[in-house]
């Protein structure tokens, strides 16, 4: 690594330290400099990006974001990536953030076809990003955008030169058994009034206190994006619908079928305290591309000890630990 990357390891250390001169000063200065974008994605749905170019930079990273996510919650991350020499550009999918929502009630998180928020980022990539001509152009997703940007990568082998999944939702951590929730959603499909309702233990969007949240243990990050849905209204998302978890289920498993495709370098990064998704389903794509003849980077996942979820919002010392991860292996490429 070069010294600038050590001094910049020195500052993601210590930052939750004086967190909030951090967001009222420096990042809100980067977060000015932004250029926010549209194009029509899939049924000609609005889909948002925001992107940071320097002249000076020849490499990119793309961002690919978590259900109930906007490109909002990522100012700090875009920050610490543009500081690195690299441009950061970062998509909202369909349904969510500043893009166009699909259904009335706002709140649901739905989708018609999971392949769509594919469909939408290939457009974006294909016709979009690509007309950029970067000399390096890398992948980073979260969670659901590891889904996406897994089946993308399925399509596209050879567009990115080497992509990062953290907590990719292969597979989601259910409250019953795979095939109870297979049978449910799938009786849910005969109404529409159903498969578009919120899926059982869910509803419209509520604000968390810190104490119950399992995303973070940052007390200063959890607060900050939290505090993005309720200055702005429009952002909010609640749970999903039973199509969207139905969807979802046959996305994860699609994923791992078609990891064999995948010949991307793949860095695999794994929470060690994961709630959300199933972390099983990790170890199954990592061995589906190691039978294929490409492992992901290390053989398997590599876990965040103590982390929870959202890794990259995590405390200073396993957020560190990640991006480390993360810029060390792009480097290599």
């Amino acid at each position: 690594m070069t010294a600038d990357f050590l001094s910049f390891k020195k500052d993601w250390l210590n930052r939750e330290k004086h967190f909030s001169s951090f967001t009222s000063g420096p990042l809100f200065d980067f977060w000015q400099q932004r250029q926010e974008l549209s194009f029509n994605g899939v049924d000609g749905v609005p889909i948002k990006y925001v992107r940071f170019t320097s002249s000076v930079h020849h490499r990119a990273i793309v961002v690919v974001t978590g259900r109930t996510e906007g490109y909002l919650k990522y100012q700090e991350l875009a920050y610490d990536l543009f500081r690195c020499g690299y441009d950061v550009w970062i998509l909202e999918h369909r349904g969510q953030g500043f893009s166009g929502r699909l259904l009335a009630d706002t709140h649901r998180g739905h989708v018609e076809r999971f392949d769509d928020y594919v469909d939408d980022f290939e457009r974006f990539w294909m016709n979009i990003f690509a007309a950029e001509k970067y000399q390096k152009a890398f992948l980073l997703a979260h969670s659901m955008g590891g889904a996406i940007a897994t089946l993308f990568l399925a399509r596209h082998p050879h567009s990115v030169l080497a992509a990062v999944l953290c907590s990719p939702m292969l597979g989601i951590a259910l409250p019953m058994p795979v095939w109870l929730a297979k049978k449910i959603t799938n009786i849910t499909e005969r109404w529409q009034g159903l498969r578009e309702y919120y899926a059982v233990g869910t509803g419209r969007w509520l604000p968390l206190p810190y104490t119950v949240n399992v995303l973070t243990h940052s007390k200063a990050r959890y607060r900050l994006f939290s505090r993005h849905y309720v200055d702005q209204p429009e952002l909010r998302l609640g749970g999903p619908t039973y199509h969207w978890v139905r969807e979802s289920m046959i996305a994860g498993e699609n994923a791992i079928a078609l990891a064999p495709q995948i010949t991307t370098p793949l860095l695999l990064l794994q929470a060690g305290q994961e709630r959300l998704v199933d972390n099983g389903s990790h170890l199954a794509f990592c061995q589906a591309l190691a039978d294929a003849g490409h492992p992901c980077d290390g053989g398997g996942p590599k876990v965040i000890k103590g982390a929870r979820h959202e890794i990259l919002f995590e405390r200073d010392e396993m957020r560190t630990e990640a991006l480390t991860a993360i810029l060390g292996f792009f480097a290599r490429y």
